[in-house]
């Protein structure tokens, strides 16, 4: 028989491992709340680039905000998973998602087009994935003081040859590959930085002397070149209006667009297969460029929930202030409203597709199989 003392810490323990049942049942008291829909306590945003690039920007200006705005103010962290020209990160994703909400997809172009394209090793599908949040962005194309080129008539007889660093001549390059197609301006390129951030290094230490760089990159790395005299933009991207024609991003009024540069080169307007595949791969590179995405086995309640944050974002001042200062002043779309959009947008013609996988082989040596 118990002496009272025995029998006390026999109450205490009883209590307490009946205090700990729900916890050793499911795990934690997180996982528990996961079990109802809501939203994880710790939230990460998996960025498939290294740090210091447009995609890793948009991640660190959206992590504070989500974690403000989201449903249970969550902790909200970015983590790098570069590799494999963002397809190494994105397909662990995809293949090793928890589904509960905890870890969301930070995207870019770089990683549709590696889709878009048909690459063997990409395991992961956008028509399968479910958008939270996707956000606009543009690009400029620049160069390195030491390039000579003053002016965009210097591209037509380069003072010094030109030399480009990419990420993959399949990701977001492709958008400045084609540009350099229509321009007929055909750089020496390496591929394989893991993102834009090393890629603009290589151009300040003088590897390379032409680049580019989302607006995110741009603003926050490469204005202050522009400004100490290192670098010299020449072009934007332009933007697609509502009829599909390429314009001047607002955010770079005084920039002319790469059809703009073509016609000043060239004395007339852009037309033929190349514009064609400029303009589809802006669409789907550039109007709908970033974004948050889910996997489709994530609950309903807690896509809904990152949904239902869109708005707040908007109405954050702190974010929309360090939004549009890094990022530039595109819109930001709650991903339940632009789904048919991103399907037409990611519906590239057979014969659009054809010509990029044609200048690709014949250009860049670069076979998709």
């Amino acid at each position: 028989m118990l002496n009272p003392r025995g029998r006390r810490l026999g109450a205490f323990l009883a209590v307490l491992l009946a205090a700990s049942l729900p916890l050793s049942a499911c795990g934690s008291r997180k996982s528990s709340a996961h079990a109802d829909g809501s939203v994880p306590g710790n939230v990460q945003l998996i960025v498939p680039f290294a740090p210091g690039g447009g995609t890793d920007t948009f991640g660190r200006v959206l992590a504070p905000a989500l974690a403000e705005d989201l449903e249970g103010q969550p902790s909200v962290q970015v983590v790098n998973r570069e590799g494999g020209e963002s397809i190494t990160g994105t397909n662990q994703f995809v293949t090793q998602n928890p589904n509960d909400g905890s870890q969301v997809l930070v995207s870019s172009a770089t990683t549709t087009f590696q889709w878009l394209l048909g690459l063997p090793q990409v395991k992961y599908d956008f028509t399968k994935l479910k958008p939270l949040m996707v956000a606009g962005t543009g690009g400029v194309i620049y160069v390195s003081k030491d390039s000579g080129i003053s002016s965009v008539e210097d591209l037509k007889d380069p003072p010094n040859p030109l030399s480009y660093g990419g990420i993959s001549a399949t990701g977001l390059d492709l958008s400045t590959l084609l540009a350099f197609d229509m321009l007929k301006v055909y750089p020496k390129t390496t591929f394989g930085f893991e993102g834009r951030g090393p890629a603009r290094l290589a151009l300040a230490r003088g590897e390379t002397n032409i680049d580019y760089q989302t607006t995110a990159g741009y603003l926050t790395e490469v204005e202050p070149m522009v400004e100490d005299g290192t670098a010299i933009p020449l072009m934007s991207f332009g933007v697609l209006d509502d009829q599909g024609n390429v314009v001047r991003d607002p955010n770079f009024k005084d920039l002319p667009t790469v059809p703009e540069v073509y016609e000043q080169l060239y004395g007339q307007k852009p037309s033929g297969p190349g514009y064609d595949a400029y303009v589809a791969f802006l669409a789907a590179g550039c109007t709908y460029q970033k974004g948050l995405w889910a996997t489709a086995e994530t609950p309903k309640s807690v896509r809904d929930a990152f949904i239902a944050a869109v708005p707040e974002l908007k109405n954050n001042e702190k974010f929309e202030q360090a939004r549009k200062a890094d990022l530039g002043d595109y819109p930001v779309y709650r991903g339940d409203e632009v789904e048919g959009a991103l399907s037409k947008a990611f519906n590239i013609s057979d014969s659009v597709k054809q010509y990029v996988l044609d200048m690709l082989e014949t250009k860049y040596d670069t076979t998709v199989q």
